[in-house]
């Protein structure tokens, strides 16, 4: 079942550094929301709400319900900025979405069926993720909380690029628009075995050299 997010806002109408470090010193985060047919507007969010949503991945990727001034605005999470040591939040960007606007946001991958997957079961190797989320274009309405890869049928030395990838309708990826088919996962030998194999194939034509007699050994 779809998260239900409801963001609680307030207009803020000082700005500036000194503005919003006070905000921060009371609890409060500056952001900004905009987009749509209306102009940008300066609002603070909870630091304790937002602090609850962002600890929620689906958050991230999912259509939002901003309240303010008594009336509620569908948005999105579109930037968010934080502190360089803490980590904590320091400012926000909303963007409006509208139902017949498409819009671009980055979604998160889950991957399921390493654990099976023939190359890891049975062939040895490791799994390496390339990305971890892509950016997708799709109608508010369509946009997805993740997309899943499957590894399940993933032999040794193969991977799983952007085109391989199922997605639900009315949704596409912004980097195959380009042309650019990534590599999202893949599975290969670990190091070690792969040093170990050219090691043993570099020495076998010497042990096979070895082996054979010298042409004036009597026989």
């Amino acid at each position: 079942m779809r998260e239900n997010f409801v963001v609680i806002a307030e207009n803020r109408a000082d700005q500036g550094k000194g503005a919003s470090r006070r905000l921060r010193r009371a609890g409060k985060i500056p952001a900004i929301v905009y987009g749509g047919d209306q102009p940008p507007v300066a609002i603070s969010v909870s630091a304790n709400e937002m602090g609850k949503h962002l600890k929620v991945e689906a958050f991230y990727s999912h259509l939002l319900t901003l309240k303010l001034d008594g009336t509620e605005q569908q948005v999105v999470l579109k930037d968010l900025q934080r502190h360089p040591v803490s980590g904590d939040p320091t400012h926000a960007d909303f963007q409006r979405v509208q139902a017949d606007k498409v819009l671009r946001m980055h979604v998160p991958l889950h991957f399921k069926g390493e654990n099976v997957a023939p190359g890891v079961k049975t062939g040895g190797g490791i799994v390496e993720h390339h990305l971890n989320q892509v950016e997708v274009e799709c109608l508010p309405k369509d946009l997805p909380e993740y997309i899943e890869v499957d590894l399940s049928n993933l032999q040794v030395n193969e991977s799983i690029h952007l085109s391989a990838l199922t997605l639900p309708q009315g949704v596409a990826l912004v980097e195959l628009k380009h042309g650019n088919d990534q590599s999202v996962v893949s599975i290969h030998l670990p190091r070690a075995a792969v040093e170990d194999t050219a090691a043993a194939t570099e020495a076998a034509p010497t042990e096979a050299a070895a082996a054979e007699p010298k042409k004036d050994e009597k026989k």
